[in-house]
């Protein structure tokens, strides 16, 4: 049995599965065909955040499964009624796989030691895998081959960022990341990148234009997230460089505009660019749907 809490966890051949499953489903999508690989199977899901994204994509993909899905709001508990190990147990007992929308992610680890299902991160402080699944899968759509491409990432070195360094290593994709020192990945953090993939090179700069330049994808994520508005104003102050326009996207013609979502337009990036032909936001943020039913699979059949 396996969990997908992070993609350093996972091989470049494991996550090459996981996107040709994905692939795969999507095309028999849109011929009409909806194959019902797990009648029966029920996920769990677990929130501590708000969500759209997350939410509809996993019990749509429940559902063209066959399956279903189960939504655990905060009055479930989460965290407060009973210690975590009691409530992986106890939910492991009545559903097929768990996905957790948590605030630390010491507690999705601490809940998939107990789990005896599969257990899916479904964003956490620190990384979030299945955004990153859905974001390759789009520039390959767009693309074909990514391998050498280069990712430029704007902004805050947060946990999508994280998880695209750590998707990018895996499969041999050049990524560069823009971002004000105080807000750039830690140590460890760093270390963690340099061991997910020996042989990747993160290329770190506090010039955006250095960043983009030969870039094949734009991307950046809101300056402020949940559970940061009391550093708002000096988020914002710090980021304004770092806003993706016009201008900086001259510099990288051919490139796709991505953002995870939601965006506060007007700050990381302006209307012009997010609602632009370079623009790859719907279809990335559809692809939550087919990336991580491509993962629900994969994790099924390994059990």
């Amino acid at each position: 049995m396996r969990h997908l809490l992070s993609l350093k966890d996972f091989s470049t051949q494991e996550i090459e599965q996981i996107l040709s499953i994905a692939l795969d489903l999507k095309i028999k999508l849109r011929q009409g065909i909806r194959e019902p690989l797990f009648p029966g199977c029920v996920l769990g899901m677990i929130f501590q955040k708000q969500s759209l994204r997350t939410r509809v994509s996993f019990e749509a993909a429940m559902a063209h499964l066959g399956g279903a899905a189960i939504f655990l709001a905060d009055d479930a508990g989460f965290g407060k009624r009973e210690p975590i190990c009691d409530f992986s147990h106890v939910l492991s007992e009545m559903v097929d796989l768990i996905m957790i929308r948590a605030k630390r992610h010491e507690d999705v680890v601490e809940f998939a030691s107990y789990a005896s299902v599969p257990v899916i991160n479904g964003l956490t402080d620190y990384c979030h895998p299945c955004q990153a699944l859905a974001d390759i899968l789009t520039w390959r759509e767009l693309v074909g081959n990514t391998t050498g491409r280069k990712l430029a990432w704007v902004g805050d070195a947060n946990n999508v960022a994280l998880s695209l360094a750590f998707i990018c290593g895996k499969l041999g994709i050049r990524m560069s990341i823009a971002v004000p020192k105080e807000y750039n990945f830690s140590d460890e953090a760093l270390q963690q990148i340099h061991d997910n993939a020996p042989g990747f090179k993160l290329e770190v700069t506090q010039d955006p234009v250095e960043a983009v330049s030969g870039a094949g994808v734009v991307y950046t994520d809101v300056w402020v997230s949940m559970g940061q508005e009391n550093e708002k104003a000096k988020r914002e102050h710090d980021f304004a460089p770092y806003q993706v326009n016009s201008e900086l996207m001259s510099h990288c013609p051919e490139a796709y505009f991505m953002h995870c979502l939601p965006a506060r337009r007007g700050f990381e990036v302006t209307d012009e660019v997010i609602s632009s032909p370079q623009s790859a936001i719907v279809q990335e943020a559809g692809n939550r749907l087919h990336a991580q039913k491509g993962a629900v699979v994969w994790l099924l059949r390994q059990k």
